[in-house]
């Protein structure tokens, strides 16, 4: 009976084994390569802050087909659907601001050029009103509580989601480094 549980145990671990590497496999034929080109490293979030007017940055995807199995390529192109962003603090932080999703439309060639996507949102206009954020106004102290500095500094992820035009699910992810302050010489 003790042989018989243990035999049973052993198999069960294998099938879950077994199993969880058929979850992280993606079975899409395409791979979704996300990049950036960053303009800004500072985010003054005092209104009206000097060289704020510009974007972050670029985000680059390409579509990338895996294998090459038919010359035809075109239910391999990707339709970019949404994109998703959250924060890590790189500060020793951990209040951040609340994770959002935005709707966009693109279609990628499948094994084409980079596609751009600017114009993207990396902070909802609410937020300085809101932790960390809230902290860095001088009206509230002018320094994050949790570092004891007038800087908030965080990884801006940026997560892309998509369909093949075939319907596989594809995905790819880049972020930003940035320093967060209020009144400390504009965008930069």
């Amino acid at each position: 009976m003790k042989r018989q549980k243990k035999t049973w145990i052993l198999a069960a671990a294998a099938l879950a084994f077994a199993c969880s590497g058929d979850i992280n496999r993606n079975s899409s034929p395409v791979e979704l390569v996300v990049t950036n080109t960053q303009n800004l490293q500072q985010l003054d979030l005092k209104p009206g802050a000097t060289n704020c007017n510009q974007d972050v940055g670029s985000i680059l995807i390409q579509a990338i087909v895996k294998s090459q199995s038919t010359s035809d390529n075109r239910f391999n192109d990707v339709r970019i659907t949404r994109y998703r962003v959250s924060y890590t603090r790189t500060d020793g932080g951990h209040s951040v601001p609340a994770t959002f999703v935005r709707t966009t439309d693109s279609l990628i060639t499948a094994n084409g050029a980079s596609t751009s996507l600017s114009k993207f949102v990396v902070v909802e206009s609410d937020a300085v009103t809101q932790a960390p954020f809230a902290a860095l106004l001088p009206q509230n102290g002018g320094r994050d509580p949790e570092t004891n500095r007038p800087v908030v500094k965080m990884d801006v992820n940026v997560e892309i989601f998509g369909q093949t035009l075939a319907g596989e699910n594809v995905s790819g992810a880049t972020h930003f480094p940035l320093d967060f302050c209020y009144d400390c010489g504009g965008c930069a």
